[in-house]
């Protein structure tokens, strides 16, 4: 087929968006847009109108025509299916058929466009393809944000224990008589200097007689101070009313020097050593069976937060049976690897990188074999006799040492179609601005490793249903590859370390 141009217009004939496909002057588009409100047959249901020289096919979208142009000789099949990409492609962008709406989201309508057809021939891609490559969604950047939306997290619950901790301690210290403050040279009005508390685990016993220096405001202060001890108020309230007088809370050095005593330092990090085993999936799988293409893609990346940890060695227990083919950082000693499972430097001497995420091993694994897939998808229309589908769906673990959680199954629909859910394990949500129905299952085990979904859809086909799109989160390594000690270069002695384990799809659908 030769598609001409695209374009969305009122039922008036008003062009709200078009683009062109092939070289031809503006004027001779415009005059084919122009020309196509009255040709539209009164009183037929056909969705075509052919001149001389063109065919107009065109579908109704509410109060707009969603229009393509081509050439007499394209094959009218392949017409209407192009057309009917093109009308699922805009809700996508636009919430609702209206002129404002369409024209406010032009740019985005026409960079969809240009996806399906090039140089006037249709490309031969799917709506999920359309929408990946329009966002331009990069999987190392949601990875990055991941990665830091939980180390802001942890940091966060961090600093609630340590000023819980603080909290309990001046309320043991209060129990004793003693009232804990600091003090500073520079800050106070008072020359007592510091006056020592005790710090978390001190067991030191401190005179009931030692009473807090009062504050008063310098006119130049030198350091500021933080002063703990406010009854009824705990440390973050009585921190956040330091802030909102323009103190800045922070212990002063110079005073905890002179007074002998250290206070613990609050650590916003977890541990100090901390490793990411992270696997992603790709999956292609066939309506009729049959894998496409099974790809995993699996990494490992260690962040030190501390030199005095820069000098270890990561131990491994590799339990894989699939023939995964493993690779190691050209700096890691390949050797001690292959003997012993570990991860080294080649010059122990020198330590890992600081404050940074380095990927030490990675490993791959490629197949056509379905017995690798870990989760099935069996979708199953069937037509009806009044034009609509019954459609049934089933899933099932096949990997029963994995527990699947935020199990989400989209499933295309047409356009305005609204489907008759009958039975469902977990639940579905129809979603009808972007034409799916969401199949949502909270976990997937080996307690409850197969489900079905059966609904009808009105005015469909059972192409309409593909391809099916899967996503998912686990805790578990599907290559089995565990992390199961941190050592010491110098003397083996074990290190505290956290490790985080993620498996998830980067693309998961069934065609």
């Amino acid at each position: 087929m030769v598609l001409i141009a695209a374009a969305v217009c009122t039922k008036a004939g008003k062009t709200i968006v078009s683009r062109q496909f092939v070289e031809m002057t503006k004027a001779r588009i415009e005059g084919l847009l122009a020309a196509f409100p009255k040709l539209i047959p009164t009183g037929t249901q056909h969705t075509f109108v052919e001149t001389d020289s063109v065919r107009y096919v065109y579908q109704p979208l509410e109060r707009l025509y969603m229009l393509l142009i081509t050439t007499r000789a394209s094959n009218i099949l392949e017409d209407l299916e192009t057309l009917r990409l093109f009308a699922k492609v805009i809700p996508e962008y636009c919430r609702s058929f209206e002129e404002n709406e369409i024209a406010e989201n032009a740019f985005s309508l026409i960079f969809a466009f240009d996806e399906i057809v090039a140089l006037g021939y249709r490309e031969s891609v799917n709506l999920t393809q359309i929408r990946t490559f329009v966002e331009m969604d990069s999987h190392e950047e949601r990875v990055y944000q991941a990665v830091r939306q939980t180390q802001e997290r942890e940091a966060k619950n961090k600093m609630r224990e340590k000023a819980k901790e603080l909290q309990r301690q001046r309320m043991e210290a209060a129990k004793k008589g003693v009232k804990p403050s600091f003090g500073s040279s520079g800050g106070f009005g008072s020359s007592s200097g510091y006056t020592p508390s005790p710090s978390v685990g001190d067991t030191a016993n401190i005179s009931n007689d030692i009473k807090p220096p009062t504050y008063i405001a310098p006119q130049k202060p030198t350091s500021r101070g933080m002063k703990l001890g406010g009854k009824g108020h705990d440390v973050e309230s009585f921190v956040d009313q330091l802030k909102s007088e323009g103190e800045n809370v922070v212990a002063p050095l110079n005073s905890i020097s002179q007074g002998g005593l250290k206070m613990p330092a609050i650590k916003l990090d977890g541990n100090d050593v901390h490793l990411r085993l992270e696997e992603k999936l790709i999956v292609r799988m066939g309506r009729d069976g049959g894998v496409q293409q099974f790809e995993l893609l699996g990494l490992v990346t260690l962040h030190i937060a501390d030199e005095k940890w820069g000098r270890i060695r990561v131990q491994l227990e590799n339990k894989d049976t699939r023939g995964v083919q493993l690779q190691t950082h050209p700096n890691v000693d390949k050797e001690l690897f292959k003997l012993r499972s570990q991860i080294g430097l080649k010059q122990p001497s020198k330590p890992f990188p600081l404050h940074t995420d380095v990927g030490v091993l990675k490993w791959r694994l490629q197949s056509t074999d379905e017995n690798l897939v870990p989760l099935l998808i069996n979708c199953w229309p069937s037509e009806a006799g009044d034009g609509s589908c019954d459609v049934n769906i089933e899933y099932e673990l096949a990997d029963t040492d994995l527990e699947l959680t935020d199990v989400n199954i989209s499933i295309p629909l047409p356009i305005g179609c609204n489907p008759v859910v009958g039975e469902c394990d977990g639940s579905c949500t129809h979603e009808s601005r972007r034409n799916q129905l969401t199949w949502s299952l909270p976990l997937i085990d080996s307690s409850n490793k197969s489900g079905s979904l059966e609904f009808s859809a009105p005015r469909s086909i059972p192409n309409d249903f593909f391809p099916l799109t899967v996503v998912f989160c686990a805790k578990s390594s599907y290559a089995n590859i565990k992390i199961v000690d941190v050592l010491m270069v110098d003397d083996d002695s074990p290190v505290k370390y956290s490790v985080e384990n993620v498996l998830f799809p980067d693309k998961y659908e069934i065609v």
